[in-house]
């Protein structure tokens, strides 16, 4: 089991020098990653900082711990664009990076406002080929592509990103909708979360969720399942809630530091007493 912090990049975490000072935190008080959430508003009067220029600040301030943007919403994003920074931050992090994608939310706030596609289905079928761009132009040999949503001439993007075969990409997606979940069986790791407002996921959600993704798993390769809650300071206690999510399959563990979001000491303070892990 790896164990993560998860930051928005909203509220008084809104510098990217004070998250750079986060990750550090994590990386010595014992945590395996730090992840931030990728978002333009959020809500209206929000201070919010960009979360790919804060991760490079991330990048420079770790040297063990895996980063990444959980989830970024590749409909609103040129593939390339993103093609050309997540490797960039691959190197930076000398191959470190984790790619989490998704369909963002909420859609008339992040996409509408600016003119953006805000429909599902349009906006699932560029995350789609977006993906497949990425994956195209990652390889770092020639590539073209001619979809619905994007077109590319003859290309070739160097370098290639450190981690072989590629950056690992996890899919978001919330259950009990179907799709997100045959697309998270394509890849390398999903973000499973209930579709119902303000629920967690339980255990018995994540077997349920695993044994459809089993289904669809095509590939042998390794799979990872981050789960996302919050637990107190308490080792021990921690570790009891986190417990029941190991035996059903999970593989990551998300801290969500949300709640804390208005109150660095608080959110210092989670950070600097580790992961729920139990003393033996």
């Amino acid at each position: 089991m790896h164990y993560a912090i998860y930051v928005p990049n909203f509220g008084d975490c809104s510098h990217p020098r004070r998250l750079a000072e986060y990750a550090l935190e994590a990386e010595e008080a014992g945590w395996d990653g730090l992840f931030i959430w990728d978002h333009l508003m959020w809500k209206p009067g929000l201070k919010v900082v960009d979360p790919w220029v804060a991760l490079a600040a991330v990048a420079m301030n770790t040297k063990r711990i895996r980063i990444g943007i959980l989830v970024t919403p590749i409909a609103r994003r040129r593939p390339w664009k993103l093609a050309r920074e997540t490797v960039t931050l691959d190197h930076l992090s000398n191959g470190r990076l984790i790619l989490g994608v998704g369909l963002g939310n909420p859609p008339d706030l992040e996409f509408k406002q600016f003119g953006e596609e805000d429909d599902n289905r349009v906006r699932a079928a560029k995350l789609d080929e977006g993906l497949d761009v990425l994956v195209g132009l990652w390889s770092g040999k020639p590539f073209s592509y001619h979809g619905k949503h994007y077109q590319i001439l003859n290309s070739q993007f160097l370098p290639a990103p450190l981690q072989i075969p590629r950056i690992p990409i996890w899919v978001a997606g919330k259950w009990p909708n179907r799709a997100p979940f045959r697309r998270a069986a394509k890849w390398d790791g999903v973000i499973p979360e209930l579709a119902r407002p303000n629920t967690e996921i339980k255990p018995k959600d994540l077997l349920e969720i695993l044994a459809y993704i089993k289904r669809y798993r095509t590939l042998s390769a390794s799979y990872e399942v981050a789960v996302e809650g919050s637990t107190p300071e308490d080792p021990a206690e921690g570790a009891e809630i986190v417990s029941p999510y190991i035996e059903a399959g999970a593989t990551w563990w998300l801290e969500d530091l949300h709640e804390r979001r208005d109150s660095s000491k608080d959110m210092s303070a989670r950070i600097q007493h580790g992961p729920p892990i139990a003393p033996r």
